[in-house]
């Protein structure tokens, strides 16, 4: 049986259907209509590349309604496919060939295979993609989605038209947010969207779904609020840890990061990430800003081969209290 609207996530209950309706990507939407003209029999394959929650499968999805409209039908007209869950060679000899050969319905130029998380394939099966591609390109068109164009092989870059994503500007996030909370009777505050808008770091999926996930805890949304719900770090108090640190403060420095660890519970790595976010706005010289960074690229590293966080941690506090300034 369907979901009913009120039962579905927000993220799917907002995500455009049109191609007029999709958020930013002025310039790929620009694009992307010509293919629903009367030019749409030439549309070639298609590559859309670019971060996670910039639009890139509600792209693939409202071309497809913009071109077949009443024709649309899924496993008829269009098929989706995830590769992160079939990346084998296999799948492409069966469900994609299978569905690339066969003859389009009547009136409808060709069918459409959307493969997303295309960069998650093989490189034998992307090879046995690219054969597929050539061959059937009277019958269907395929539109790649993926994060990294560069792990798509080149003959496959050859044959499709490139279309890059980039993450989403503050403004359009906040636009969204805005119109999501109004439709959904949400209370969130000025500050609660700031947060959402740090946090998310141009990902819209990812503010809807946090915006839903504070929405569900029956509280006004604010600043707090966002923070406790995505298990970040208030900027500030990342801010206050590395002023410290620099100051020469260590035991201070030392006590506000065993206070968050307690606070928040998070990963060393996670701490690192903020850290990072943060020191472009610490007020000190560019040398000091590029020594910082290459210190915490290091601790990264370290964490991620397996060394202690609370030794790591420590190790980058007092390091951060001998730069030069």
């Amino acid at each position: 049986m369907m979901k009913s609207q009120n039962q579905q996530p927000w993220v799917e209950k907002y995500r455009p259907r049109h191609l007029k309706d999709v958020v930013g990507q002025t310039e790929i939407v620009k694009r992307l209509k010509i293919f629903t003209g009367p030019s749409g029999r030439s549309m070639p394959h298609l590559m859309f590349a670019g971060p996670a929650g910039t639009g890139k499968t509600t792209c693939a999805l409202a071309l497809i309604r913009d071109l077949f409209g009443p024709k649309m039908k899924r496993n008829a007209t269009y098929l989706e496919l995830n590769a992160s869950d079939a990346r084998g060679i296999g799948v492409i000899r069966t469900d994609v060939k299978d569905f690339a050969k066969t003859q389009p319905p009547q009136g409808v130029p060709f069918k459409i295979l959307v493969l997303d998380e295309a960069d998650s394939t093989t490189p034998d099966a992307q090879q046995a993609l690219r054969r597929t591609m050539e061959k059937f390109t009277q019958n269907c068109r395929f539109i790649l989605i993926c994060n990294y164009s560069n792990k798509i092989i080149l003959p496959i870059q050859s044959r499709t038209s490139l279309f890059r994503f980039s993450p989403l500007s503050e403004s359009e996030i906040i636009e969204r947010v805005k119109f999501v909370a109004e439709r959904e009777n949400v209370d969130i505050e000025d500050d609660g969207i700031r947060a959402l808008i740090y946090v998310v770091n141009g990902d819209m999926r990812r503010a809807v779904n946090y915006l839903q996930a504070a929405a569900s805890l029956g509280e006004k949304i604010n600043e707090e609020l966002v923070y406790r719900i995505t298990g970040k770090i208030n900027p500030l108090e990342i801010h206050h840890l590395l002023e410290a640190a620099l100051a020469k403060e260590f035991m201070v420095a030392k006590r506000k990061l065993d206070t968050l660890f307690k606070q928040y519970g998070l990963s060393g790595r996670n701490i690192i990430k903020q850290c990072h976010q943060e020191v472009f706005n610490l007020e000190i010289s560019e040398r000091a800003k590029l020594d910082i960074l290459k210190l915490l690229a290091e601790i990264e590293f370290r964490l991620s081969q397996g060394a202690t966080e609370e030794i790591q941690l420590n190790s980058m506090l007092a390091k951060l209290a001998i730069i030069d300034l």
